[in-house]
């Protein structure tokens, strides 16, 4: 329990809930989970519940006991996270509300690595519309400069 502290602080969690319960009217909606939680939904970290891994990271799929399903992205281990900044970047993606961006829905600050729950898009991933990847739903050229006009 006292390592988890340790943790939660060093991550900024007392940071990150000063500013969300600052004062002021905000639009500012993030949960802190716990580690319990986390674990759950990813049946332990299990490999099977991984998405994909990268120069980033590793991504795994939670399921909540609603059956509703998240996108946990784990940082490697050793990446230089400062605080400040995390702590700001979970502030602004929290407030993102835009149809192609997907949600940070929360963070777990209480490992060594901070973890960050994003809601799950199922119909692939950028590169799999810009280049085909997904056969017949690939975004024609016309469409995607529309769309980066509309924004």
């Amino acid at each position: 329990m006292e390592l988890r502290q340790k943790f939660f602080q060093k991550n900024g969690g007392g940071m990150l809930i000063q500013r969300i319960s600052g004062a002021g009217p905000s639009n500012i909606d993030v949960k802190i989970f716990t580690e319990e939680g986390m674990k759950e939904v990813t049946n332990g970290y299990d490999e099977s519940r991984i998405l994909g891994q990268g120069g980033q990271g590793t991504v795994y799929k939670g399921i909540f006991p609603d059956n509703s399903i998240v996108a946990i992205k784990k940082s490697r281990l050793g990446d230089n996270i400062q605080v400040e900044q995390f702590i700001n970047e979970v502030l602004v993606l929290s407030q993102i509300n835009h149809r192609n961006v997907v949600k940070l829905l929360g963070c777990y600050l209480e490992t060594e690595v901070p973890l960050l729950v994003y809601e799950f898009i199922t119909s692939g991933t950028l590169f799999d519309h810009l280049h085909g990847s997904m056969c017949d739903s690939s975004l024609t050229w016309e469409c995607r400069t529309l769309n980066s006009q509309v924004v």
